[in-house]
């Protein structure tokens, strides 16, 4: 692996997390009409497993994909294995976020 492929790979990971922000950001403008915060943060915390989970690639070793991508992708293509591996990680995420979800409606309610 070359000097610029590395740079174009955390390039677009750059990118990436720009782009997260910033579609998290807006999500959050738009769900903030809802009217119990539980229903807001928890579709907020589901976009953001949904989409920040990332999944090491089966062909090149120590490159990380999004799960999302990478797991539609090898289902597309019928690799299933490479596909149940990133929808573990997708998982994974999930559980990690609605474990955070939970501490934070707490932290909500002891707040008020």
């Amino acid at each position: 692996m070359d000097a610029e492929l590395q740079n174009v790979y955390w390039l677009f990971w750059a990118a990436y997390g720009v782009g997260l922000v910033l579609f998290l950001w807006m999500m959050q403008r738009l769900l903030r009409f809802l009217p119990f915060y539980g229903l807001r943060t928890l579709l907020l915390a589901a976009l953001a497993a949904i989409l920040a989970a990332p999944v090491e690639s089966i062909d090149i070793a120590g490159w990380w994909i999004p799960a999302w991508l990478y797991g539609g992708y090898e289902l597309i293509l019928g690799d299933s294995v490479a596909a149940s591996a990133a929808l573990l990680n997708l998982a994974l995420a999930g559980m990690v976020l609605l474990l955070v979800w939970i501490l934070d409606l707490v932290r909500y309610r002891m707040k008020r």
